[in-house]
């Protein structure tokens, strides 16, 4: 492709006690007979930590080196002063996180990229799963992946399948197990991999998923290796443990349309699965604060039927009053034990499902977290579901976390209801309570997490450890956890020498797995705690991961990566793309690897050239110029911009809401060209109108006057005059020759500057901008060119790359499930300053905000100003 070809790529996995060790290598030649750029690009779970990276250029390798970022920064911070770009790692799917670095290499020269990475397997409904993203982009004549797998305890199944794999290519892999040994392999020539003879398009471009479960003589297996033990508990054949489940629903106007009829499937199917001796509920939120039932009840058939019933009835209405939903979830579990009207020996947990932020009742997520640990007291775990991108995820993270639960994201697509029920499988199943794994206090130490809530059917608990003396060579374990009927008690023995029999295949041991595989599970774990911590117990806890990340040579949050390479190959920015978790910069003498919580809210601002930072900003959403638009997107710190290209005349629907009764549109002039000017007009808003039908009020602003019409009563303003009006229903101020301020009832206020130019000038008018302040007040249901963005908006940037204009790169973002191409830029904030305005950095979407906005923006053109 392009004089690149991609002459091997080797995916080497070895699979040993759950603990996976995988390298991808890939070499690329240039046919051709100029520089090339050549990209080594992957695809890597999200629960993985990258451990090194290397390229061998023309037989000199170049390794990677694992330092804190605080040091790498100053290699960076040097690097940007000399003009060299940035990229990113960021994910690139539900599972993945994209890894990218590409380098330009001579004529006739070849790279080889080597990447190792290494993560947990972790057991779910009953086998470890092992994902491998296959997209090489192009045919490979030598295209391998080859899967090891030993397990002590004997492997019991073996199974792999590819979304990409046809019947033809089901017969090329491989797959052996035996004992304790495991192998697959996929070897397809260059003819396999082709799409369709004689074409160069390639087959390869999906998901291979390797699954496994071992062979469970006993309820746990223990092993034993240099001074470190890792212990797995997975017990079967348990008694069934009856289950008490509270479904908290978020029902506000946002989850109309697909999200809500997806809940209702969801919903649907879980009550089929819900055991006839369980208990349950339904908390529907939106303004008010529904439930099905008063207390909790038993799943009798007749219930069940009746619940059915109900749940094909639930529609959308209203707010976001999480608060009031979570807590009448709380309460009523809370009563259900007090009360004993659940079995005492029972498991409870709550599932809440939300798209949204709490805008009713407490909406201070701080206070909603103190208030919802206070009442839970740890009695039960908490379980936050974030359907698509709006939600705080942040906060339902963080709140889950600290009732012993956990937050996982729901993705807007059309198996979204499959995503909710396969998580309900996850925890439908408890068999334990309370459970505890001992080990004697004398003898171990930086032990992990050894107590839990809960033990599901077909997970797996893990804790690992270090002994005190490093050659002590025996361990016995006690475990305790509360079944239906009693207390159930395991004991497990084991010594090194043992481990060491189970092991003698050495060829699958990489290094010492244990020791490794304990750092990366407390590295885990303190991430987790961290997301909770405050104050000196964050610092402590950020200090303890960092020593861990760099002894063991792990990319963590707190760890970059740095490859020194020669000046003589010239090479453009490493360019990747991910959500959240990370980021990576390639410039002409380094690369680092970064993992921070956002690109822009967590990294260094030091860090970012200047044309992606603007000093503490204050977000706001607003419309100004020619119209251009700015949307504040405050969770990242950062700003998305457009313009809207119409006629002088057309007047555009900025807010509407139906619930609030506001409805803002404003109309269009022109500048002085004539019509038959060959140029394009300047277009501005020469009228302003605020409609609030629920107060029968009417605010018309133009250049010249601002009018208010409350009910039959119309008063007049000139733009010289200095007013403070408070009447019942709203509020307004002007400014003299600057600005007013209007305030209307449900608390939101509009700021409308005014822009004056030089009254002989050639070529334009006065005209207006409009921002918008406390913008929450108004509902969910609030749309418009501007009303849309009062929800939530994520996007993800990646592949940064310069522009046609040097100071304005372009990238491509990835918002609302599609691909667009923007333009790094600044927009003009006039609120402080309305004849300069103030830079305000954001990302351009051309064609009139296509692919941003809902529709297109003729959608948005009304027929008057009122």
């Amino acid at each position: 492709v392009n004089g690149i070809e991609i002459s091997s790529m080797k995916i080497d996995s070895k699979v040993t006690s759950r603990f996976a060790h995988n390298v991808i290598t890939s070499q690329a030649v240039n046919r051709g007979n100029v520089h090339k750029e050549v990209v080594f690009d992957v695809e890597l779970p999200k629960t993985a930590f990258i451990t090194s990276f290397s390229m061998t250029i023309d037989g000199v390798t170049y390794p990677g080196n694992i330092k804190e970022k605080e040091v790498a920064k100053k290699q960076y911070e040097k690097a940007v002063s000399q003009g060299q770009t940035a990229g990113l790692v960021k994910a690139s799917g539900r599972k993945t996180e994209k890894f990218t670095v590409s380098v330009n290499i001579a004529a006739g020269s070849k790279v080889t990229f080597e990447l190792t990475y290494e993560e947990l397997l972790k057991r779910q409904l009953g086998k470890y799963e092992m994902f491998i993203k296959v997209k090489p982009k192009q045919l490979v004549k030598n295209f391998e992946i080859e899967v090891n797998i030993f397990e002590p305890q004997g492997i019991s199944e073996l199974e792999a399948e590819g979304t990409f794999i046809t019947n033809d290519l089901q017969n090329i892999i491989r797959k052996t197990f035996s004992g304790k040994k495991g192998y697959i392999s996929f070897k397809p020539t260059l003819d396999e991999q082709r799409i369709c003879a004689n074409c160069s398009q390639s087959l390869l471009d999906g998901d291979l998923t390797v699954r496994y479960d071992v062979k469970r003589t006993a309820p746990d297996s223990l092993q034993i290796v240099n001074g470190y033990f890792v212990h797995f508990f997975a017990p079967t054949n348990l008694p069934k443990l009856s289950k008490n489940v509270i479904f908290v629903i978020d029902i506000s106007g946002s989850m109309a349309g697909r999200e809500i009829q997806q809940t209702r499937e969801a919903l649907l199917k879980i009550l089929d699965d819900i055991k006839h001796d369980d208990f349950f509920n339904f908390v529907l939120f939106g303004s008010e604060v529904h439930t099905w039932k008063e207390t909790l009840i038993k799943a009798t058939p007749e219930n069940l039927d009746e619940a059915r019933k109900f749940v094909r009835g639930i529609d959308t209405e209203g707010m976001t009053n999480l608060h009031g939903g979570l807590m009448r979830g709380i309460d009523m579990l809370n009563a259900a034990h007090e009360g004993n009207l659940v079995p005492e020996r029972s498991a409870s947990i709550i599932i809440m499902l939300t798209d949204g932020q709490p805008n009713v009742g407490i909406s201070n997520t701080g206070e909603i977290q103190a208030l919802v640990k206070k009442a839970i007291e740890g009695k039960y775990p908490l379980y936050n579901l974030g359907f698509g991108y709006g939600v705080d995820y942040n906060f339902l993270e963080k709140m889950a976390v600290e009732n012993k639960g956990l937050a996982r994201r729901i993705y807007p697509d059309s198996d979204s209801a499959l995503q909710l029920q396969g998580f309900y499988d996850e925890v439908s199943n408890p068999k334990l309570m309370d459970v505890e794994l001992n080990y004697p206090e004398n003898e171990i130490s930086d032990l992990t997490k050894n107590n839990f809530k809960h033990f599901y059917d077909g997970s797996e608990i893990v804790v690992a450890g270090r002994f005190i003396d490093p050659n002590q060579n025996s361990l016995t374990v006690d475990v305790k956890g509360e079944g239906p009927d009693d207390t159930l008690s395991f004991t497990t023995q084991q010594d090194a020498e043992q481990t060491a029999k189970a092991f003698q295949e050495q060829e699958y041991i990489f290094g010492d797995y244990i020791e490794r595989l304990w750092a990366y599970l407390t590295i885990e774990q303190l991430l987790e705690k961290r997301i909770s911590a405050t104050g000196e117990e964050k610092k402590n806890l950020t200090a303890e991961i960092l020593d861990l990340s760099l002894k063991y040579k792990f990319v963590t949050p707190l760890t970059s990566m740095v490859v020194t390479k020669p000046e003589d190959y010239d090479n453009q920015a490493g360019i990747a793309d991910k959500p959240t978790e990370g980021i990576c910069i390639f410039t002409h003498s380094i690369l680092m690897l970064f993992f921070s919580n956002s690109f822009y809210s967590s990294f260094p601002t030091a860090l970012l050239p200047s044309y992606m930072y603007a000093p503490n900003p204050t977000w706001y959403t607003s419309v100004d110029g020619d119209p251009h638009f700015i949307i504040s997107v405050p969770q990242k710190e950062d700003a998305i911009c457009f313009n809207i290209n119409e006629n002088p005349g057309a007047v555009l629907n900025l807010i509407t809401d139906p619930v609030t009764g506001i409805i803002v549109n404003g109309e269009l002039i022109g500048d002085k060209r004539a019509n038959n000017d060959s140029k394009i007009q300047n277009t501005y808003f020469g009228k302003l109108g605020i409609t609030n039908k629920h107060l029968d009020l009417r605010l018309m602003v133009t250049p010249e006057k601002i009018t208010i019409q409350n009910g039959d009563e119309k008063t007049g303003f000139t733009w010289l005059d200095s007013v403070s009006l408070q009447q019942e229903g709203f509020t307004l101020i002007i400014n003299r020759k600057k600005n007013l301020v209007f305030s209307m009832g449900s608390g939101v206020s509009f700021v409308i500057v005014l822009h004056q130019v030089w009254k002989k000038h050639p070529l334009h008018q006065d005209f207006l901008g409009l921002y918008t302040l406390d913008s929450g007040k108004l509902s969910k249901q609030t749309h418009g060119l501007l009303g849309q963005f009062f929800h939530p908006i994520d996007f993800t940037i990646l592949e940064i790359h310069p522009g046609s204009d040097p100071r304005k790169p372009d990238a491509t973002m990835i918002v609302k499930n599609k691909e667009l191409t923007v333009t790094r830029g600044w927009q003009k904030d006039y609120r402080k300053d309305p004849k300069n305005g103030i830079d305000i950095p954001c990302w351009f979407v051309h064609n009139n905000g296509a692919g941003l906005i809902d529709g297109v923006h003729t959608d948005y053109i009304v027929s008057s100003l009122f």
